[in-house]
């Protein structure tokens, strides 16, 4: 068992939120009991992923997507006042850690999703420094091959805009929705760029640089991230935890 507190200052320290300027408040969204003996982990705040938790006997959720972001109307009504009521009611705590869990050097989202497709960052690019870029991966020296093995991982279709074919020596990648870093990716020297989502600027990016964008899913590609921090902290805390997986084709 751990102090909700304590928790809160487990997560801060290694998350460092201070450092990111971000859409929404990272950390302690809603508060709940002082104890905390489970945490369980997940992509989103959603109602479906909130019930489950719930029934698993969660005494608080990590998430990447919190419930709360800049330009909302503020106001608990809705389908917005039913998550939070569920919570409420439940005595149940929800930390949301957004930038910072896709920045965090080895467990974050690009860390751990990178690691899947067999790519380890020596460099940063773009807003923020969120953007991580390497070598690729000896079995992906096109970007076919590099799609198949996104696809393979992830268990989904990919979207793969080949440029001009050529043989892949750096690959850059930002999960989620950094469909607008690719721009920085090509100045960064990437020969494929990998993200969550496509917009329809990127499809001429890639027929007129030549680089490769490759749109793997948004809820895929940030999958990773929140079960490797909550794992972290559990083992640190003595908790118990779970990861609860709520599919999203987006």
């Amino acid at each position: 068992m751990a102090d909700r507190d304590d928790l809160d200052a487990a997560l801060k320290a290694l998350l460092r939120p201070e450092a990111f300027r971000d859409y929404g408040p990272n950390g302690l969204q809603v508060e709940g009991r002082r104890e905390v003996r489970r945490i369980v982990s997940g992509v989103t705040a959603s109602l479906a992923f909130i019930d489950a938790a719930l029934a698993a006997g969660a005494d608080a959720l990590f998430v990447h997507h919190g419930l709360f972001w800049r330009g909302q109307d503020g106001r608990l009504t809705g389908w917005l006042a039913e998550r939070v009521r569920r919570l409420m009611r439940a005595e149940v705590s929800l930390f949301a850690y957004h930038l910072p869990l896709d920045a965090h050097e080895t467990l974050g989202n690009n860390a751990q999703f990178g690691a899947r497709l067999g790519l380890a960052a020596d460099a940063r690019f773009g807003e923020q420094d969120l953007g991580f870029a390497g070598a690729a991966p000896a079995a992906t020296a096109e970007a076919g091959a590099l799609a198949a093995l996104a696809r393979a991982q992830l268990g989904r279709e990919v979207l793969l805009l080949p440029g001009d074919g050529r043989v892949l020596k750096r690959v850059a990648w930002c999960t989620g929705g950094a469909q607008g870093f690719f721009e920085a990716a090509i100045a960064a020297g990437a020969d494929a760029f990998v993200t969550g989502e496509v917009s329809e600027p990127q499809v001429h990016l890639a027929r007129e640089t030549g680089v490769a964008f490759l749109a793997c899913g948004h809820h895929a590609t940030e999958r990773y991230g929140a079960p490797a921090v909550a794992t972290h902290v559990a083992r640190e805390l003595g908790l118990a935890h779970d990861f609860i997986e709520i599919p999203n084709p987006a």
